[in-house]
């Protein structure tokens, strides 16, 4: 049985399909069609909602698209949506901003709106532009031109983000907290369909030895398509966003340790940190609500060619921390991809923590060319990872997605590269080795002869910021 409070009231399932999401759950279970489905692939908004979750100090609100979420993931949270925010009969100040500055006109993608504006309202007081525009860039609208939407927006800055909620926040974390105590494992039964929620990676282990033909679930905004576009039915679910190794966040003297089950969302303070042009890719990588479910593991594991963070992670001489049954081992980034969407992971393994090494004199540079600049798939993207000495390239580790069958390194460009000045006739030969380490192909984002090139337009990219460095990161951003 998995557990829930739907607002304020408590939800308790048992006999449920595993791959039931939220949004069908809302709309034909409860009745409640505020939400909105347009898309089905996380893409629009129009089915955004808002889940609260215990946090060190109060809940932590985070937006979510609920038609590529599977409803047994809100175990020991909070669901909220457009229907739960007027109280006593009076519309919630996001609600009532949205109307007094005419932000709707046909209505359908408003309720989406409304709740990522409500998540916003309830973790930032005094939001600035670029805070909106971040928080509603999941959010497509074909009526208003986005203007007053935006402007509703930040009409609410400095209005204290006081509401009905924030009277109740302790009684419902302290409800949400005993949900947990009780059940800090749960599971969902069909028929032979399951849905398992381990509390551990030991529970993990275990229950892939008995289930082999399960499938993972971190974020599932990637197996959520199988789904609701392939109709595909998994029968065994194993959701990983209760595990605990895998959703801790450590640093040590030497190295940062993400587990395989942290999003985004919740990695990017640390990554900003230590690593701001990763932290600027991921604000480029699908939108807020994406961010807030997806997980680095999870885009790791995937190993698609054109997935984001993989170059940065070779870039970064990265270690992957796997575990199968009782063995664990680390396995180097270079060693994982070993072909098109297939890894090193050993049979019913699972990542559990991604190392990435901590090096002060190391400079990253990381780019992402696409054809829009929000939610978009890359093209090319380009992570380097150089150490310079007196202007003299000492180490490189160039990574690439998009110009090959796996993430890759460029290792011929790397050799060109080190020994060399950092200036644009140092990196001449480097450029010109790129065409050794990769033959891209033609595909619907863009041509092979486009990618190579714009892959060694990267590398003249950054020796110009380099050399410039008052300059701030230019956003790249190709039409194919």
């Amino acid at each position: 049985m998995i557990q829930f409070l739907l607002n304020d009231q408590l939800v308790s399932l048992e006999d449920c399909a595993p791959d039931v999401s939220v949004l069908e759950y809302l709309r034909t279970g409860m009745g409640q069609r505020g939400t909105k489905e347009g898309c089905a692939s996380g893409d629009c908004g129009a089915c955004t909602l808002v889940v609260a979750e215990p946090a060190h100090e109060g809940l932590r609100y985070t937006s979510l698209n609920s038609c590529i979420t599977f409803v047994a993931t809100l175990h020991g949270k909070q669901l909220l949506t457009v229907e739960h925010l007027q109280s006593s009969g009076a519309l919630h100040p996001v609600q009532q901003a949205m109307v007094d500055l005419h932000g709707s006109q046909c209505g359908f993608c408003t309720p989406g709106f409304i709740m990522s504006m409500f998540a916003l309202y309830k973790s930032c007081d005094t939001p600035s532009r670029t805070d909106v525009e971040r928080a509603l860039a999941g959010n497509l609208c074909r009526c208003t031109g986005y203007r007053p939407i935006i402007d509703a927006a930040l009409s609410l800055a400095g209005k204290g983000a006081k509401d009905q909620f924030s009277a109740s926040e302790d009684q419902i974390r302290e409800r949400l907290m005993q949900i947990l105590r009780d059940s800090p494992t749960a599971s969902l039964t069909q028929g032979n369909r399951r849905f398992y929620i381990p509390s551990c990676s030991d529970e993990l282990a275990s229950l892939l030895q008995a289930y082999p033909q399960a499938r993972l679930l971190a974020g599932g905004t990637d197996l959520a398509l199988d789904v609701t576009q392939q109709l595909q039915q998994p029968e065994v679910l194993i959701y990983t966003g209760r595990v605990a190794e895998m959703n801790e966040i450590m640093q040590t003297d030497t190295a940062l340790l993400i587990g395989g089950g942290v999003t985004y969302s919740q990695a990017e303070p640390l990554l900003k940190q230590h690593f701001p042009a990763f932290a600027h890719l991921l604000d480029r990588l699908g939108s807020l609500q994406i961010r807030n479910q997806g997980t680095l593991g999870g885009n790791v594991a995937n190993a698609s060619p054109i997935g984001d963070t993989p170059p940065v992670l070779l870039a970064l001489n990265a270690q992957i921390h796997v575990r199968s049954g009782n063995h664990c081992e680390a396995v180097a980034i270079d060693d994982f991809f070993t072909g098109y969407r297939q890894t090193a992971l050993p049979e019913l393994g699972f990542i559990e923590q991604i190392e990435i090494p901590l090096i002060p004199e190391r400079q990253l540079y990381v780019y992402k060319v696409s054809k829009r600049l929000d939610d978009d798939i890359s093209a090319v993207c380009a992570a380097f990872g150089l150490t310079i000495v007196d202007g003299i390239v000492s180490e490189a580790r160039l990574g690439f997605g998009g110009m090959a069958a796996t993430p890759a390194r460029a290792t011929e460009a790397e050799k060109a590269l080190v020994g060399q000045p950092f200036t644009e006739a140092g990196i001449q030969a480097a450029q010109q080795a790129l065409a050794d380490d990769f033959s891209p192909i033609d595909d619907v984002r863009a041509s092979g002869r486009y990618r190579l090139m714009v892959a060694q337009n990267l590398l003249l990219r950054a020796v110009l910021e380099d050399n410039n460095p008052t300059r701030q990161p230019l956003e790249v951003v190709q039409y194919a």
